[in-house]
């Protein structure tokens, strides 16, 4: 089974390529022919990573995790990208080596996704967010700041203890990177 974690900075393309995993993982994996069952999506993060309330939340996710290991899973988030929200946003350290050798022990590998640190690409793709959820304006950041939380990713990827691969997004939709991703799991 396939067990991926898509971490990387706001604006990366995570949704987009999870989306097209997806569609490869889904049919190979279903095992009913009336539920979508092959491979099971989560977006962990969702307003919690960066709070007090992600601990908890990540456990939760690991119960869960080892009840569905023997199918594909995906998740949009976890443990790096609460790691890195705890210092943005709390000025907290979290450390998550026993959970990341669990998630290692599972068989999950990482998959980061960049950006190329082009101003206009990311001006762009903030456009577009903001086009298709407007509400996300409340929490807009300069360019930098995404430049700068995608340096951290990178920084710190190494160090989870899982099995990487670094992909960047130049245009979207890019079938190359997803075929990439698929051959590298």
């Amino acid at each position: 089974m396939k067990h991926i974690i898509f971490e990387g900075a706001e604006l990366s393309g995570k949704s987009w390529i999870m989306s097209e995993v997806y569609n490869q993982l889904e049919p190979e994996g279903r095992k009913s022919k009336n539920v979508l069952d092959g491979c099971h999506w989560f977006n962990a993060d969702n307003g919690v990573f960066g709070t007090k309330n992600s601990l908890g939340v990540i456990e939760g996710y690991m119960k869960i995790f080892e009840s569905l290991k023997d199918g594909n899973i995906i998740v949009e988030k976890f443990t790096l990208s609460d790691e890195i929200y705890q210092g943005l946003h709390r000025s907290c350290i979290c450390d998550y080596s026993k959970t990341n050798k669990q998630l290692l022990d599972l068989g999950f590998k990482v998959v980061l996704v960049t950006f190329k640190e082009d101003s206009k690409l990311l001006e762009e793709r903030i456009q577009d967010r903001l086009n298709l959820y407007p509400h996300y304006y409340e929490i807009l950041r300069p360019v930098d700041w995404y430049i700068n939380q995608q340096k951290e990713y990178v920084k710190r990827v190494e160090n989870l203890g899982l099995p990487f691969l670094i992909v960047e997004t130049d245009v979207l939709p890019d079938k190359k990177v997803v075929r990439r991703i698929l051959d590298w799991i």
